[in-house]
């Protein structure tokens, strides 16, 4: 059984990201991910009004007069959600965690590919991959997505981005629109990224809390990693270690970003204390300018 108030958070989103789904990111999903995988039909006469670049150049010259090559649109897709479920995802200092912002990010492109009548299913990863939902259509399923999202309770504290891409090319045969949702605090996956941004069309949301760019100066601080499961403090009263906290946290950023074009992986921008929704509307419409 299910806790009450456990339904009631998962309504809440499923009422907040449905009416965005509706109002804003419908249509720029299907604009993005419709109509890129077309399967070859037939070829039948030129008709006015038809498209010259359709035009079959050697059906043209064998038959005299112009012939077109006619393709239907793959309607159906898959969209996986790799979600990052390590301790650092626990971390926030604005008013949600970046795992809740993760939860709230998974229902929004859950509910934009049910719209487009497209399977939705869940991968939730630490060091190991602790849970696997297949894909499958329909509301029914998009709120269970939601709600282990929201709750799963993983039983390890890492992070191993690598492993969780090489468990999505051994579960998903045929391409998918992959959502990697993560901090990206790991090391060693690009490899991994560049093979399966290969078999699958991934798209990176990265998620920061704006303490792990700066420090506030307050004084000694005494933090706890629960990844490696160390305490350790620091004064940031200190002007030159608030100075190299930042200056490090700019150089991982870049990195990052650096790694993520290096293999071709688009990515989504994501602050826990910012609107992520206008994030996701400009991946949207840089897609959609891109496919132009």
């Amino acid at each position: 059984m299910i806790p009450k108030e456990v339904l009631k958070k998962i309504r809440r989103i499923h009422i907040t990201t449905s009416r965005m789904v509706s109002d804003v990111f419908s249509g720029q999903y299907q604009s993005v991910f419709k109509g890129r995988g077309m399967e070859f039909d037939e070829v039948r006469e030129y008709l006015p009004g038809d498209e010259i670049r359709s035009i079959d150049w050697n059906v043209t010259a064998r038959m005299g007069h112009p012939y077109i090559k006619k393709y239907v649109e793959e309607r159906e897709l898959t969209v996986m959600l790799v979600l990052d479920a390590s301790m650092s995802a626990r971390f926030g200092t604005t008013q949600q965690l970046k795992s809740q912002i993760a939860a709230e990010l998974c229902s929004v492109l859950a509910f934009s590919a049910i719209s487009n009548n497209d399977r939705v299913g869940l991968i939730i990863f630490t060091d190991t991959v602790e849970k696997f939902v297949p894909p499958r259509k329909g509301v029914r399923h998009v709120l269970r997505v939601i709600r282990e999202a929201l709750y799963f309770e993983p039983q390890h504290k890492g992070t191993n981005i690598a492993g969780a891409l090489e468990y999505l090319n051994r579960v998903s045969k045929r391409r998918t629109i992959t959502f990697l949702i993560s901090d990206f605090f790991d090391a060693g996956f690009k490899h991994r990224l560049s093979i399966t941004n290969k078999r699958h069309d991934v798209v990176a949301v990265a998620i920061t809390d704006p303490a792990e760019l700066s420090l506030v100066p307050v004084g000694l601080i005494r933090f706890y990693d629960p990844e490696a499961n160390e305490y350790f403090g620091i004064d940031t009263g200190n002007q030159r270690i608030r100075r190299e906290y930042t200056e490090n946290a700019q150089k991982r950023i870049e990195e990052r970003n650096k790694l993520l074009r290096s293999v071709g992986v688009d990515m989504i921008d994501v602050h826990t204390d910012k609107d992520y929704a206008k994030e996701l509307l400009k991946f949207f419409k840089k897609r959609e300018r891109r496919l132009a």
